[in-house]
């Protein structure tokens, strides 16, 4: 009688194993066989790690084995088992696996098939494309389309973390260091919190700087001493946690009336304003988003302020970028001054401080939270929906949006949620963030997503102009590095752009994300179809950059090895409004001690000890920036003289990793900041 040999793996995170009853059938071209109770004599079976044998001898010949059939029975009391892959050694020697990487929870049967990549055409056998059918039935019951904010991308129907399915929930390590985590940064909250009871603010510096006793490295310690200079905020906007926002400008807009008379003294090239922005060499930063958006009132106690500033920037003779002016709000006038860097020392000091704080809220709300976080989830979602399996795109894209909608899910239960921590430590919350994903969902545009488009519409695409924006360098290297391996993936299943265009299942992929996660919005510019290869191509290197290394290049810089922090406050007391210097007002030093910061997230691997909530400091400055990492690694690199040049280590793609905001699954970002070293991904 023919025999074969079933080898099962059994996942290795916490309480993978299982001691319930396992039965195994087959499914063969030339029949089935009986179920076969998986269980050897004096022998525990299926632990956590585990990789078991067994020997499975069938009355007649099957022939080629197209399924294999799972069965859990309950032992004593309901016990999830976590099933890696099945190995399937046949009568004639050869092997086949069938991957599973699934959850088999209550009493019930998993059906797999052999992991060998197909499109829906390629399946000629009926009991295949039953198979095939059927899973996406199932799964498009459990992945259900919901809003969670009018005007928000449609995310998982899912009100807390448990109602997820099964699969895409935290395993049991990582939610343990999601709760570590939150519970720590409400702890830190709360006792600096206790302390602003004693201390209102700090007399200089130097106390705030002594919030931070254990910095123990070089990189922190340059944040610390240079965050107060022009030279260090020019080059934030450049390889910063939010490097997204500076843009050439073209044309001084009518809202800055900034004159050459204002600036003249930080103009090097003896040119006039009109005459630097003809070559090139004025760059503009504008929050106009945050105009209109309200401050958070949830602390009735605790006045609130948001500005929606414009910054102007130089690039000087050493192609260094350094602002010019900064004006705090949008409509110009006497009560919305222009400052500059001949002002007092302290009045520049805290219009820069301004801006850092507004650049903190897009940052965090609209580069993080919805440019990355909720379009990934759009696109996850939708893949479970339209793609099975065995799909090359279900396996091409599945490891990259691992943990996305989990992370997701935790951030509307506890973050972004009413009187989440938004609300508890951040300007913007009480609604405010709110207003401004729906603000910002009208310029989420799929050419936004594409990297080297978004480069060049900023008019940043110059290595030679703008010779130390890394980010663009680093970013155009990984996505050309994705692009290449996506198109050597899709040219293996897609011999012609008809193929393409036939494959229904990745077209239904494509509407889904258009219809609903879009919103349908024409104006998008998401594709509601795919007619080519080279736009399959783009459009697989868009969802991978985007969950992948666009993260990384956004999130981890904020979770450096140093402590340090320059002030990027998230909670702004205080109004600011003519400088001191020059309208005869007292300096606005002493409304330096009227800033906050607050999401006092306590990332995994720093040793505890610092505070990292509502610092009661003169600048109680941001905590979840933590001295952009990256800035100041890719600064010390500069000033060895390494440049732009070094691309060692910058090839492709893409290995998870754990978002600053506890627990986020992402790309893991290289310990050099926004030069992300990145391995090569695989089908």
């Amino acid at each position: 009688m023919p025999s074969y040999t079933v080898t099962v793996a059994t996942g290795s995170q916490w309480f993978a194993g299982t001691d319930d009853y396992i039965y195994l059938s087959l499914v063969g071209s030339a029949g089935c066989s009986e179920k076969h109770l998986l269980d050897k004599p004096f022998y525990n079976d299926f632990e956590r790690g585990a990789v078991d044998s067994y020997d499975v001898t069938v009355d007649e010949e099957l022939g080629d084995i197209h399924l294999v059939k799972i069965e859990k029975r309950k032992y004593w009391l309901h016990d999830d088992w976590y099933l890696k892959y099945i190995t399937l050694k046949t009568p004639s020697g050869d092997y086949v696996e069938f991957p599973c990487y699934r959850w088999i929870t209550g009493e019930g049967e998993i059906v797999l098939r052999d992991g060998r990549a197909k499109l829906a055409r390629d399946d000629q056998i009926h009991i295949l494309k039953q198979h095939r059918r059927k899973e996406l039935e199932t799964r498009q019951k459990q992945y259900r389309w919901t809003e969670w904010n009018p005007g928000f991308p449609l995310s998982i129907d899912a009100k807390c973390h448990k109602d997820l399915p099964r699969d895409i929930q935290f395993d049991s390590e990582k939610g343990v260091d999601f709760v570590l985590n939150y519970s720590k940064a409400m702890e830190n909250l709360f006792i600096n919190r206790f302390m602003h009871m004693f201390q209102s603010s700090w007399n200089d510096f130097a106390d705030f700087e002594k919030i931070f006793v254990k910095i123990s490295n070089t990189i922190s310690e340059r944040v610390m001493n240079h965050w107060q200079e022009d030279l260090m905020f020019g080059y934030q906007f450049l390889n910063g946690c939010n490097p997204v926002l500076i843009r050439r400008c073209t044309k001084l807009p009518e809202k800055l009336p900034v004159t050459t008379e204002m600036v003249e003294c930080s103009l090097e090239r003896q040119l006039t304003l009109e005459e630097e922005v003809e070559q090139g060499n004025i760059f503009i930063v504008d929050f106009e988003l945050l105009d209109g958006i309200d401050a958070n009132k949830t602390d009735p106690c605790t006045l609130q302020f948001l500005a929606a500033p414009i910054c102007l920037l130089y690039k000087n003779r050493a192609n260094k970028i350094v602002p010019i002016a900064i004006q705090l709000n949008q409509v110009p006038g006497e009560e919305n001054p222009i400052f500059l860097p001949s002002d007092a020392k302290y009045d520049w000091l805290l219009a820069k401080i301004w801006v850092r704080s507004s650049d903190f809220h897009v940052h965090q709300t609209i580069t993080h939270l919805l440019c990355t976080h909720l379009v990934s989830e759009v696109f996850g979602i939708a893949m479970y929906r339209q793609l099975p399996a065995v799909h090359p795109i279900f396996k091409l894209l599945v490891a990259h949006v691992r943990f996305t909608i989990a992370i997701n899910t935790k951030a509307r239960e506890q973050l972004i949620c009413e009187y989440g921590l938004f609300d508890k430590a951040n300007a913007t919350g009480g609604g405010g963030h709110v207003q401004m994903v729906q603000k910002a969902m009208r310029d989420l545009t799929y050419p936004s997503l594409c990297f080297p488009e978004a480069i060049k519409a900023r008019g940043m695409d110059s290595t030679e102009d703008i010779p130390y924006y890394f980010y663009r360098d680093d970013g155009l290297l990984v996505w050309e590095a994705i692009k290449t391996f996506t198109a050597d993936v899709v040219n293996i299943y897609y011999e012609s752009d008809q193929v393409v265009v036939e494959d229904q299942e990745l077209q239904d992929f494509v509407k889904d994300v258009y219809v609903y996660g879009m919103r349908g919005k024409k104006a998008s510019g998401f594709p509601k179809s795919l007619k080519s290869r080279e736009q399959l191509c783009e459009y697989l290197t868009v969802v991978i950059f985007t969950a992948s290394a666009q993260h990384a290049a956004v999130n981890f810089g904020q979770v450096g090895k140093g402590r340090a922090s320059p002030p990027r406050p998230e909670i702004a007391q205080v109004t600011l409004t003519a400088p001191g210097g020059r309208a005869g007002r007292p300096s606005s030093q002493s409304s330096l001690g009227r800033w906050g910061g607050g999401l006092p997230w306590q990332p995994q691997g720093q040793e505890p000890g610092v505070p990292m909530g509502i610092l009661p400091t003169k600048l109680r400055a941001s905590a979840t920036e933590r001295a952009c990492g990256g800035t100041a690694q890719a600064l010390l690199r500069q000033e060895k003289g390494t440049g732009g040049g070094d691309t060692g280590g910058r090839a492709a793609a893409l290995q998870s990793g754990r978002c600053g905001l506890a627990g986020c699954s992402g790309q893991r970002l290289a310990e050099e900041g926004p030069r992300a070293s990145v391995a090569a991904p695989t089908v």
